[in-house]
């Protein structure tokens, strides 16, 4: 299964980004602690090409603890320069600025060599939608500069923003690639919310998210839910399905003649996970990433 996503704004938001790249020092890339390699546009590279860049794992208080370790030394392997982050409660977010003068340390002694006072460094924010961008600037800029939103799509336009500090912020609209190949890719960012949830059907995606939670985090899902009888593996849709309807049973999410309703049970799921109420949840592992069988 291929997933097409690639709305017209999105496209247009690649090509000003491209256009404002010449004004710009840094590139944040804001990724989701919860799923740091699905929720990376494959098109990154040659959209910020040589440009300093910080990589930011954003919501990292929702994550495994363990796997936000794994994944900073992942990305540390690859040369890039990165921090765990939280927008939203505003860990690590004061580190940034001083990470910004490391990545600009020789920008900004040549700078000073030729008798000027370095201005504040402009920082292009990039990353898919729902991922915590707006969020961000708020906190930075320390006010309400930045439209927020809990679904995908609440950025449409660009907009600079000053911090009052030692930089300048570059939001933009959240950028998804055209199509995802991986079938895992799509079903991660529907679990975490970083698409719409038309695009895929939800109970295929809490399907999905029960086989990861039943092979990675089984002591937290028999917790939530009451799951003393949770089968050893779920090795397919069918056996997650199954799952599914009882935890809509516990739940208390029935339908007409007392049948389980499966897309509210999937609501219950999700949004257990999104919010933090399933512990701290990590969907994937540098180098090992095991996907849920369909």
């Amino acid at each position: 299964m291929t997933i097409q996503w690639f709305p017209g704004h999105m496209t247009r938001a690649k090509r000003q980004i491209e256009e404002k790249l010449k004004l710009i020092d840094v590139v944040f890339e804001l990724l989701d602690a919860r799923v740091p390699e699905s929720s990376r546009n494959p098109m990154i590279d040659e959209i910020v090409g040589s440009k300093p860049r910080l990589v930011l794992l954003n919501k990292a208080d929702l994550a495994d603890a363990e796997a936000n370790k794994a994944w900073n030394d992942h990305f540390r392997s690859m040369g890039l320069e990165v921090l765990a982050i939280d927008a939203n409660t505003g860990t690590g977010v004061k580190e940034i600025p001083a990470r910004v003068k490391v990545l600009l340390k020789e920008k900004i002694e040549r700078q000073i060599a030729k008798g000027m006072r370095p201005r504040p460094a402009r920082a292009l924010i990039v990353g898919i939608p729902n991922v915590g961008k707006s969020t961000l600037i708020n906190r930075l800029a320390g006010r309400n500069a930045a439209v927020t939103g809990d679904r995908p799509g609440v950025t449409k336009g660009q907009q600079w923003i000053r911090t009052g500090g030692d930089l300048e912020l570059l939001d933009t609209p959240g950028i998804l690639w055209p199509k995802f190949e991986d079938p895992g890719v799509g079903f991660r960012l529907a679990a975490t919310g970083a698409i719409k949830e038309e695009v895929l059907p939800i109970e295929e995606v809490a399907c999905f998210l029960l086989q990861w939670l039943a092979a990675s985090y089984r002591d937290a899902l028999k917790e939530r839910y009451g799951l003393a009888d949770l089968p050893e593996e779920l090795p397919d849709m069918a056996a997650a399905s199954e799952v599914l309807e009882e935890i809509g049973r516990r739940r208390g999410c029935l339908g007409g003649g007392g049948r389980i309703d499966y897309e509210k049970a999937s609501g219950v799921l999700l949004r257990d996970l999104r919010s933090g109420k399933l512990g701290r949840i990590t969907l994937e592992a540098p180098g090992n990433e095991p996907s849920a069988s369909s």
